[in-house]
């Protein structure tokens, strides 16, 4: 554990999904002084895009879009001493750091690239299953065997530890597989701060920070219930969490950037995603209620008074099944008798799909109008009747779109398309459900050495050392 340090860290967010904006890194690196760059890129359904992507090719399962923000800033990093903590390893952390060592060799450096890993849960759900257990929906409570199919990716989520053992052994960018969200923060926050594990109320203090940042730009403004009262929100700056030695918080923007941090935007994503006062993450459970939102000056809130519990036995798991598979087609209807050519095309195209409407489990027609009595203009003149359709069958699917292309000569007068047909995209289903936190372990690598990090104790009351998980730093484990 390092030296306890009295200056709050300044932990800078560079994305909030996988696919933000790519100048982000380089914004928040030279907008002002940070200590850490660090983001989300793991959406739930984004594990299954990167499940599909595993797929075609093993060495990928990353966040690409992480290792293209730091091709631009990893050397000013270095300079300046800023480390880079990111969950963008999916599920491929190893991968992903080796993509991050390359731009190293590039740029002529040498950069100590840890990773976390342990939260790959495949085989530890399928052996669960194995026994009996039903792997019940957290939210319903129905038993996995009723979707009818088998996961792509299983991970659990999992905490800070790791990635405080990997900031101690020296790490300038660490990668982790899946992590919650707020981990990325709280585990820089504990290392810098000398935390301990039972420092629940600190440690709540910095999950709370880290939840308001992890979706960058929703922090200063983005998806505000108030957005026209929001200056500068065609490019909203990211946000700056200034964490302090007893988890209090302020969170701010770099100066000149656009959006707002007031009190109004930073509790809308306080209470986002979120269905109670108690907050349970595998590091703490952090009281919600508790906690005191004040603005202290012009773009900047203080986050003060969050109270912590021990962290749960459980952990929540998450696995990705493509349970289903989905095909659309748009019809453009055009000129007059809009509800009579919506009626002829569906009519004419359930003719020709094998079986009717009633072969698909679900089918979903919309009929929008946006066309005018004496039309001036064609887009004044049409409406789009779009119909959907999900089913198991991939083939039958894909086979859709076919059916409705066949009635174009056949059909309406003016009948077209917005688009060519396809084969239907997957439909993949985020399934969660809790798991005891026992059969998970982080595992820090860096260089040629690896640990595991020791779990917490039963009684939470601090970590423990079963076989195999050894001291934070054990022989060998040290900086590389």
């Amino acid at each position: 554990m390092a030296d306890p340090d009295p200056r709050p860290i300044r932990i800078a967010n560079v994305s909030g999904f996988f696919g933000d904006r790519l100048s982000a890194a380089r914004e928040m690196l030279d907008g002002g002084p940070v200590d850490v760059l660090t983001g989300d890129w793991l959406a739930e359904l984004t594990m299954g895009v990167l499940a599909r992507q595993r797929g075609r090719d093993p060495d990928a399962g990353y966040a690409a879009t992480f290792v293209t923000q730091l091709e631009d800033v990893l050397g000013d990093c270095l300079d300046r001493g800023v480390k880079v903590v990111s969950n963008a390893g999916g599920l491929n952390p190893h991968g992903c750091a080796a993509a991050v060592r390359r731009i190293g060799e590039r740029l002529g450096r040498s950069v100590r690239v840890a990773v976390v890993d342990g939260d790959d849960a495949t085989e530890a759900f399928a052996k669960a299953r194995a026994t009996g257990w039903s792997a019940p929906h957290l939210d319903t409570g129905e038993a996995f065997a009723d979707l009818g199919a088998e996961p792509e990716a299983v991970n659990a989520y999992l905490g800070c530890w790791g990635i405080v053992e990997a900031l101690d052994a020296g790490a300038e960018v660490v990668i982790t597989g899946r992590v919650t969200d707020a981990a990325v923060v709280v585990g820089p926050t504990a290392w810098h701060h000398g935390w301990h594990r039972t420092d629940w109320d600190a440690l709540a203090g910095a999950v709370v920070a880290g939840h308001v940042i992890e979706c960058g730009t929703q922090a200063t403004g983005g998806n505000f219930a108030f957005f026209a009262e929001v200056p500068g929100l065609d490019r909203a700056g990211f946000p700056v969490a200034e964490i302090h030695a007893d988890g209090s918080a302020v969170i701010t923007k770099h100066p000149g950037t656009g959006g707002a941090v007031t009190t109004e935007t930073v509790t809308a994503q306080l209470l986002y995603e979120v269905d109670g006062p108690r907050y349970l993450t595998p590091d703490v459970v952090a009281r919600l209620e508790t906690v005191r939102v004040a603005e202290a000056g012009p773009d900047r809130v203080r986050l003060s008074g969050a109270r912590g519990e021990p962290a749960p036995s459980s952990v929540k798991v998450g696995a990705i099944v493509t349970a289903a598979w989905r095909n659309a087609m748009t019809f453009v209807l055009t000129g007059s008798e809009i509800a009579a050519k919506a009626e002829a095309a569906e009519a004419a195209l359930w003719a020709a799909v094998p079986g009717g409407r009633g072969a698909f489990d679900e089918v979903a027609v919309r009929l929008l109008r946006a066309d005018r009595p004496d039309p001036a203009r064609l887009v004044e003149a049409v409406a789009l009747l779009t119909v959907s359709v999900l089913d198991r069958d991939r083939a039958k699917v894909a086979g859709f779109a076919r059916s409705a292309v066949e009635t174009w000569l056949a059909g309406y007068p003016g009948l077209y398309f917005t688009g060519p047909p396809g084969p239907g995209t997957a439909c993949p289903v985020f399934w969660p459900t809790l798991m005891p936190a026992e059969h998970f372990v982080q595992r820090v690598s860096i260089g040629s050495r690896s640990w595991a990090v020791a779990p917490a104790a039963p009684d939470g009351a601090g970590p423990a050392t079963p076989d195999g998980a050894g001291p934070a730093t054990p022989d060998g484990a040290g900086p590389a």
